[in-house]
């Protein structure tokens, strides 16, 4: 078990712990989050022995191996299988001592324990793990030196579990992974023999791979049973329960504060406002857990374009030899949320580029007048000017606006006046993030590209990111290993395999069983009976847009009911004389909830009109 016990902890004189406690039992499985900046990084560091303690202590079993992974792999001769081999010290240990050891007792120890910690098949479950973060038999065999920073960070981490240590800590761990990386490390971590606590924003990893959330706030940690969903409804419901205790305290102590005010001063009364300034000094004012910051996209709204605003037919596109992919046959509107799925290498990001009209391919590629692309790449966040301010990336983009003019863009997508005049160098990686998205939106594109965004982003940036997508107008294609985002603003799949792209006949969830399957191709349902003609293109684009106008619909009669229910629930409005306004107020809510009925009912027929044309 790993004993927090009372631990205190600051950096440059800002409190980071301050007898901050948790037991963590063996084998258990466990998601740290919290704001950024509170110290999550700074805990692994404390676990790890690399910080001193001001107070507390934090205790392990003795003899506990723990396990992060390094910041990279070196650049080396070195093949990956045997990089990651090495990464069980004692196991490297074992094997060289029993090529020179002619001590008979040693030699029988060395085997015994080689044989105890299963040496033999150490080349296996290596080459599966490297396997499963995107490395096939032939990529295994060439040394890290053939490849970049990020593909070594996987073998960093691939290292990391094969060692298997008694406590694995990962911070960010799919920060580097696709998709099919990011699903693999899920089924691995949740099958896991000892003890894991992972740092990470990806929801769907810790709504999987996690059994228990342990959440840093205020200086202290909490230890919550459930996966993230579980944590963040148990949040809401505690919120809630001491926001309205709060106000049941604040109003009484006004009450009180109202009786002492007007009667001290009485002979008839003091006793009693002695009395009720008593209890006012002993009734504690009580203080809400603090909503999650709340985070901001905001994307602007490009004109609307005549459909299509891209075809692609015939087209074929690559790096100079043999093309990726071949013969595409697309298009894409202005409304369509798309995202790309395929394994690794397929060629999603190649696609990506060749939309954005960064690749140049061969073929007929039909781009609608005015058309502008926004593109995003966790690449373009390193090539940020480093020595620059946030401020000074617009200015240089738009030399003609005003500074204010620029400020309010930052402080649309988080950046405020602070990070505004901050060089990029001294940036957290989520806040490059959000000027990369400024960066890419800002000409209004009416179709966005976004390879990776999350990367970076915590939680509350992610859920902020839906909610601008969402209400965006212009088209959307996603790369993403973030099944949360995919699943929230995607309407459609493309899947890029074997050198073409097709429509993908599943949802997300029979994909990502097709991935952790291991299977050469994703499984397609056979209709038991013969599929109807297939809706054109202009018939489900005229239901996409009908069912979007009954969403709007909703939406603008649940703001109307919510306005009206707070009228009536003006105390004022029920006092004699009165009743004329009250049942004015009454028909109108009367009206309201009568409309909304009707609007939900158009909104099922849209919703089943949509669904069926898209799934014919």
């Amino acid at each position: 078990m790993l004993h927090i016990d009372d631990i205190t902890f600051s950096i440059d004189g800002r409190p980071l712990f301050d007898g901050a406690s948790a037991n963590i039992p063996t084998g258990h499985k466990v998601g740290l989050v919290g704001r950024n900046g509170t110290g999550k990084t700074t805990l692994f560091r404390m676990i790890r022995g690399d910080l001193p303690l001001e107070g507390g202590a934090i205790t392990l079993p003795s003899r506990a191996r723990i396990g992060g992974v390094a910041q990279e792999v070196p650049s080396s001769s070195t093949s990956l299988l045997e990089t990651v081999l090495q990464a069980d010290v004692e196991r490297a240990a074992l094997m060289a001592e029993a090529e020179t050891t002619t001590d008979p007792a040693r030699i029988a120890a060395v085997q015994t324990r080689l044989a105890d910690i299963d040496a033999w098949s150490a080349e296996g479950r290596a080459s599966s793990i490297l396997k499963g973060l995107g490395f096939d038999t032939a990529a295994q065999a060439r040394p890290c030196s053939d490849f970049s920073g990020g593909w070594r960070m996987r073998v960093a981490l691939a290292g990391v579990l094969f060692a298997q240590p008694d406590l694995l800590l990962l911070d960010e761990p799919t920060n580097y992974l696709d998709l099919e990386g990011a699903l693999w490390l899920e089924s691995y971590l949740a099958k896991y023999p000892h003890t894991v606590i992972i740092i990470s924003h990806d929801r769907g990893l810790l709504n999987r791979a996690v059994s228990h959330i342990l959440h840093l706030e205020d200086r202290k940690l909490t230890l919550y049973a459930g996966n993230y969903d579980t944590f963040a409804r148990t949040r809401a419901e505690q919120r809630a329960v001491l926001a309205a205790e709060a106000q049941k305290v604040a109003a009484k102590r006004d009450h009180m504060q109202k009786f002492v005010d007007r009667f001290r001063a009485k002979a008839s009364k003091a006793k009693q406002a002695q009395s009720r300034l008593k209890m006012l000094e002993k009734l504690t004012p009580i203080t809400p857990p603090a909503e999650a910051a709340r985070h901001v996209f905001t994307f602007p709204a490009p004109e609307e374009l005549s459909p299509p605003i891209l075809r692609l037919d015939g087209v074929s596109v690559g790096y100079g030899g043999p093309p990726v992919l071949r013969n595409l046959e697309l298009r894409i509107d202005q409304d369509d949320r798309i995202a790309l799925l395929g394994r690794n290498g397929e060629g999603k990001s190649t696609l990506s580029k060749l939309l954005a009209d960064k690749l140049e391919g061969n073929g007929q590629m039909t781009r609608a007048n005015k058309l502008r692309v926004g593109y995003f790449a966790q690449h373009q966040v390193d090539e940020l000017e480093l020595d620059e301010t946030p401020l000074q990336h617009l200015q240089r983009m738009r030399p003609m606006e005003a500074p204010p003019r620029l400020r309010a863009r930052l402080a649309g997508f988080g950046l405020m006046a602070e990070q505004a005049e901050t060089v990029v160098a001294r940036l957290s990686g989520g806040q490059k993030a959000r000027l990369s998205l400024l960066l890419a939106t800002l000409d209004a594109p009416h179709m966005l590209i976004l390879d990776e965004p999350t990367n970076h982003l915590d939680i509350e940036s992610r859920e902020a990111l839906v909610n601008a997508l969402t209400v965006y107008t212009g088209a959307v294609v996603l790369v993403s290993h973030d099944m949360h985002l995919l699943s929230l603003v995607a309407d459609r799949l493309w899947l890029v395999s074997g050198g073409k792209v097709t429509p993908y006949e599943g949802d997300l969830e029979s994909y990502r069983t097709f991935l952790l399957s291991n299977d050469d191709k994703p499984a397609r349902e056979k209709p038991s009976t013969p599929k109807p003609k297939r809706a054109s293109r202009e018939d489900i684009s005229t239901l996409r847009s009908d069912l979007r106008k009954a969403e709007a619909r909703i939406a603008k009669l649940e703001d109307m009911r919510s306005k009206l229910a707070t009228k009536l629930a003006d105390t004022e409005l029920y006092e004699q004389g009165r009743e004329g306004d009250l049942g004015v107020w009454q028909r109108k809510y009367a009206e309201v909830m009568d409309a909304l009925d009707r609007a939900e009912t158009l909104w099922v027929a849209a919703q089943e009109a949509h669904d069926s044309a898209q799934n014919a």
